[in-house]
């Protein structure tokens, strides 16, 4: 598959160095030469490109770069996405100002990134994952904990565009699971601040939910 990658920092080497470890074809577009020097350091079937390039390129386009960066870049290639899946895997963290001092805690600065990218590009078909845990969960090559392998939540519209995000998944040993259509994705994102502020603080997240045998629920 081939694989536009828009950014040059943490998520985009990690998914990037595993899909191309896979055997995608990779380019990664930046405004900087960051993009040259992850593409050398990713090796394999990746290179550098302009922004437009990169966008030109995929039939699959992430979206790796800060929250603050997606009018200006969606501005520019907008119209190069037409058709096209766009992972979107951004978060809108902001530091939590209501939290008490030392102790590390975030927000959200907008409640639903996803719906504004696929407002912002009505024509591509946009699809929310990788966006709940680190980057450097998805370098790393742990996939399996206590037995369970790690997934992959993908909320999406495009039933073709949701099955290409799940194969990419797959593609690099993690678990996908469908979680929806876009209008969920701002509970991946909500879910996303809300872990990641546990783990920064030294809290155990996994912890608050049991193992799906023993979840029991009774619908109202």
């Amino acid at each position: 598959m081939r694989i536009g990658i828009i950014g040059a920092g943490a998520m985009a080497k990690a998914l990037g160095g595993g899909w191309a470890a896979a055997g995608h074809e990779i380019v990664i577009g930046a405004r900087s030469q960051a993009a040259a020097g992850l593409a050398a350091t990713i090796g394999y079937e990746a290179r550098s490109g302009s922004v437009g390039a990169a966008a030109e390129f995929g039939q699959v386009v992430l979206l790796a770069m800060a929250v603050s960066a997606l009018d200006e870049v969606l501005g520019e290639i907008g119209g190069k996405l037409a058709g096209k899946t766009v992972i979107d895997c951004t978060n809108a963290f902001q530091p939590d100002a209501a939290a008490p001092a030392g102790v590390p805690a975030f927000v959200l600065s907008e409640d639903a990134v996803a719906e504004r990218i696929a407002a912002t590009v009505p024509d591509a078909n946009v699809v929310k994952a990788f966006n709940v845990c680190a980057a450097e969960v998805w370098e790393s090559r742990a996939r399996v904990f206590e037995n369970r392998r790690l997934a992959v939540p993908i909320c999406g519209d495009d039933a073709a565009a949701v099955q290409q995000v799940a194969t990419l998944a797959e593609d690099i040993e993690l678990q996908p699971i469908s979680a929806g259509g876009l209008h969920r994705a701002k509970f991946l994102e909500a879910t996303s601040v809300f872990t990641v502020g546990l783990w920064f603080g030294g809290a155990d997240a996994r912890a608050i939910f049991p193992p799906l045998e023993a979840a029991f629920a009774v619908a109202d």
